[in-house]
């Protein structure tokens, strides 16, 4: 999870979901730039650590590099399909992420479901700086707790 200092406290970098069943929905679907880790090419255990997956995939779906510095540990949540989230906080410097820059990396989907015909779409399709307010209401609600504890960590 990406912050920086605003005017009245922090905001949080969140990105939005591309392809059509995301399109027109807003509340609840935004996340932290995250993904699976690696598979070890025998298939057992993990090619890779889970502080660098975060770092690619933040590369991965903004184009842009994760800022550099000393990570904070937000710990682990489950999300409501089971999908296990690590999360490690660090701190953007001003005008270090542009969110109009965004170039995410694109995946295949079968769309309309059903079909067999295969979209290419962005993994995200756009970000934005949000107040934790925002982030609250705006975040898949399992990944809400990361902003509960990167204000606790901050003292704020």
């Amino acid at each position: 999870m990406v912050y920086r200092s605003a005017f009245d406290g922090i905001e949080v970098l969140a990105v939005h979901p591309g392809g059509p069943f995301f399109a027109k929905k807003d509340i609840g679907v935004w996340s932290i730039p995250k993904g699976e880790l690696t598979v070890a090419a025998d298939g057992v255990g993990s090619g890779e650590e889970p502080y660098a997956a975060a770092r690619r995939e933040f590369a991965e779906e903004l184009g842009q590099r994760a800022p550099d510095g000393d990570p904070l540990g937000l710990g682990e949540v489950r999300q409501a399909g089971g999908k296990v989230v690590h999360a490690w906080a660090l701190r953007a410097r001003d005008g270090e992420i542009d969110t109009d820059a965004v170039r995410s990396n694109t995946v295949d989907i079968e769309w309309p479901r059903g079909s067999g015909q295969t979209l290419t779409i962005p993994e995200v399709d756009k970000a934005a700086w949000m107040t934790p307010e925002t982030a609250r209401e705006k975040l898949i609600p399992a990944q809400v707790e990361f902003v509960d504890r990167l204000l606790d960590l901050l003292g704020i």
